[in-house]
């Protein structure tokens, strides 16, 4: 470091102290992670890492390979990360937080009010977009081979959405046993798990076709169940507030 480079340094550090409040202790440097710049780069190589991933598999992936995709030199590369599996590791965090936000506001946002075709348009779309969007997600939750993935972590969102489907179910059917309750949100679960598999697999007009396929399912197998519950029991989420 240069002397004058040292000098505003220390000057920028002094003034630094005479104004902070007493008492207050320095905070933590910020890592260089989280500097603008180096955000920017992490999610430069995230990008790359999804598409050679999504491409070639996990197993067949390399640093070299994502490197090249991403235009950086591996030395830029491991200026960020020390190998492939932390590039999956922080690329599954990410994407699994985006995925629980998105499919938990859609299951939030299920009114049963609205036509069974509508709520099915409101639930089912945001979840099929994100992961259209995102296919390097379905790589990397399933891939057994990759260390330290939050495949458990998956695995509780998972589960906290199946409790929200059968309070959802058992609006519609008061009257159910809870296990009849619990039976028709896991078939729900699992056509739409099944379904969006299928979807993934084609683009364009066939990928909309599949769509509307999935919806027709899900559609058939509902309708008769929520219209023999038509007096169902209101959902807690639509009363108003403070009892008014």
């Amino acid at each position: 470091m240069s002397q004058a480079r040292a000098e505003s340094t220390g000057d920028t550090g002094a003034a630094e102290a005479a104004t902070k409040k007493p008492g207050t202790a320095a905070g933590p440097a910020r890592p260089r992670r989280r500097q603008a710049r180096g955000e920017a780069r992490i999610a430069q190589l995230l990008k790359a890492a999804a598409d050679v991933f999504c491409t070639t598999g996990y197993t067949a992936a390399s640093t070299n390979a994502i490197a090249r995709e991403a235009g950086v030199s591996p030395g830029t590369l491991y200026q960020f990360f020390p190998n492939k599996e932390a590039i999956a590791v922080e690329l599954g965090d990410r994407l699994l937080t985006r995925w629980q936000e998105t499919y938990g506001a859609a299951l939030q946002a299920v009114r049963r009010d609205q036509p069974l075709d509508r709520v099915l348009d409101a639930t089912l779309d945001p979840l099929i977009e994100f992961n259209c969007a995102n296919p390097a997600f379905t790589v990397l939750m399933h891939g057994s081979e990759i260390p330290g993935m939050p495949a458990k972590d998956h695995d509780a969102v998972h589960v906290t959405m199946l409790a929200r489907v059968e309070t959802i179910i058992a609006g519609y059917l008061p009257d159910a046993p809870p296990a009849d309750v619990t039976r028709v949100a896991t078939m729900i679960f699992n056509l739409v798990k099944a379904g969006l598999d299928v979807i993934m697999a084609y683009e364009g007009d066939e990928r909309e076709a599949y769509i509307r396929e999935l919806k027709t399912i899900l559609y058939r197998y509902l309708e008769p169940m929520v219209r023999d519950g038509a007096h169902a029991r209101p959902d807690p989420a639509d009363a108003p507030p403070n009892g008014g």
